[in-house]
């Protein structure tokens, strides 16, 4: 008999809309290293702790429940906290969906990525069963980039590059937070990084909102971005302007 593959949870959501195509089935795992000052669920920080263990067994049941809800191009995205944390969870995850034909996504911010062992293989195997992945660049800026989310990105713009070079589909998403990435000369920088991907089929930008800080605050952190405020639509259509997103449209034909 095989032994479970067991993973920790944050929640689950049975009808997301703006997490990968279609209608998806969306499992929020529990653990995360990075600080974004923006984060608006800080609760799924805790890694090896918080949040509800599972078996793969058990989310692809509950999953499949709703499958009739997913239309032609729906399926399970896993997001977080940071599903990469959990390499072997996610990979057998994935595997038993796709034995049943479901389109499977990953929402990261690409943090845990090294081509170092025992994870590369790993997360080699993991890209054989992943359609998608909504790849997350905070600051294109490395000493900005930490002020952000108290990590570097070198090993995430890696990331990004790895997965150009192996064609794997992804949509790159940035969140606009004034005061932090909403300058000029980071998007163009960020949209000259992006022109050197062969593999993206959509950009976003999220507008930074503020709906997460009770969550900073019931848990008694101090939130790092009190005062400022959610950008206004003139920045947001600016920073689509200089990313190019229109240019990006490979997600409508797949």
């Amino acid at each position: 008999m095989t032994t479970p593959v067991i993973g920790r949870i944050h929640s689950t959501e049975n009808f997301g809309t703006v997490d990968g195509p279609g209608v998806r089935f969306i499992v929020f795992t529990q653990g995360c290293r990075m600080r974004c000052q923006f984060c608006h669920n800080p609760d799924t920080w805790k890694i090896g702790s918080g949040g509800r263990e599972v078996t793969t067994d058990e989310v692809l049941e509950e999953a499949i429940k709703y499958r009739s809800y997913w239309g032609e191009k729906g399926g399970i995205t896993v997001s977080g906290g940071e599903p990469l944390l959990q390499l072997e969870f996610l990979t057998d995850l994935f595997k038993k969906a796709k034995e049943k034909g479901i389109h499977t996504t990953i929402d990261t911010c690409g943090k845990p990525f090294t081509r170092e062992e025992p994870f590369f293989s790993q997360f080699e195997e993991l890209m054989n069963y992943t359609d998608l992945l909504l790849f997350d660049i905070k600051h294109i800026d490395n000493e900005q980039h930490k002020l952000l989310t108290s990590l570097g990105n070198e090993n995430i713009l890696e990331m990004a590059q790895y997965l150009s070079e192996i064609e794997k589909p992804v949509w790159i998403r940035h969140v606009l937070v004034p005061e932090r990435s909403d300058y000029d000369e980071y998007l163009i920088r960020l949209d000259t990084f992006i022109k050197t991907l062969n593999n993206v089929d959509k950009v976003e930008v999220l507008p930074y909102h503020t709906m997460g800080k009770y969550k900073w605050d019931e848990l008694g952190l101090d939130y790092p971005l009190n005062g400022i405020e959610p950008p206004k639509e003139d920045r947001v259509a600016n920073a689509k302007k200089l990313l190019h997103v229109n240019d990006y449209q490979g997600y409508a034909s797949r």
